[in-house]
């Protein structure tokens, strides 16, 4: 579970309600209270969302953003790990002996991989195959970061049109001034949830999905590599020198480490 996503939410919304508690005190909260206000702002997003993207789509996103939060991305060194593992299996046992991982592997793209591999698909087959996974895997988060941005974009949008809303009500009732300064302060709030809305939630989650998208992008371009190579033959270290351009330099740093490590066990 990715922690800092609700984490982060989570302390924006305190230390907002801390600062308008110490500014105004507890009764300020309830200034900041406006039920037709988060209507016109959240209501407003929704539609507009709508009328963007197909309901499948939108309908869909709650799936990625749960699995954006809640599922937990195997690390590149780990995948790299275990495919030369496999890459040893299958040098000293042949490809058919790797049927026998398929079911201790969690993964299904890995999973799906091993499983074509021990078929006996050729390199071209598996690119085709894994490839297209993942171009679908990718053009999927582009669209879930997309509709983020897109509701992004129109709640503050909304929070405008709501306080251009209030603005005309409050200058209906002119003639009695004691009422300007609260429709003024409801006209403003409906700006307040739009920012927001936009600021807290909807953008950088479209941030946070975007990443985890390259991330989990990352993570299957280095597995089709690995079976590709094994399907190739290659030796088990010229599959981790072929896998190690995909870790970033301080994992190869470690990986490099932890070999030398391994080589002074090997002696003593």
């Amino acid at each position: 579970m990715d922690i800092a996503t609700p984490a982060g939410m989570l302390l924006g919304m305190i230390l907002l309600i801390v600062s308008i508690v110490l500014a105004g005190g507890v009764s300020g909260i309830g200034s900041f209270i406006d039920v037709p206000s988060g209507m016109i702002v959240v209501g407003g997003t929704l539609a507009a969302t709508l009328v963007r993207y197909p309901l499948a789509n939108v309908i869909g996103l709650i799936g990625i953003i749960m699995k954006t939060i809640f599922i937990k991305l195997s690390s590149p060194q780990e995948e790299m790990n275990r495919l030369v593992e496999f890459a040893r299996v299958a040098r000293r046992e042949g490809l058919l002996a790797l049927e026998n991982k398929v079911a201790d592997v969690k993964d299904a793209f890995l999973a799906k991989g091993i499983q074509l591999l021990v078929d006996g698909t050729d390199a071209d087959g598996l690119r085709s195959i894994l490839g297209s996974e993942i171009d679908m895997v990718r053009q999927r988060h582009s669209v879930g970061k997309g509709i983020l941005e897109s509701m992004g974009a129109a709640s503050p949008a909304f929070g405008m049109l709501g306080t251009l809303i209030g603005l005309v009500l409050m200058l209906q009732s002119l003639d009695d001034p004691s009422k300007i300064g609260g429709g003024m302060a409801t006209a403003l709030i409906t700006t307040f949830y739009g920012v927001l809305l936009a600021n807290l939630f909807c953008l950088p989650m479209g941030g946070k999905l975007g990443l985890r998208s390259k991330e989990e992008t990352l993570v299957k371009e280095l597995v089709l590599e690995g079976i590709v190579a094994i399907q190739s033959g290659d030796a088990p270290n010229l599959v981790e020198e072929k896998l190690k351009s995909f870790l970033a330099p301080k994992e190869r740093k470690e990986k490099k480490l932890e070999d030398l490590k391994d080589k002074i066990r090997e002696k003593q």
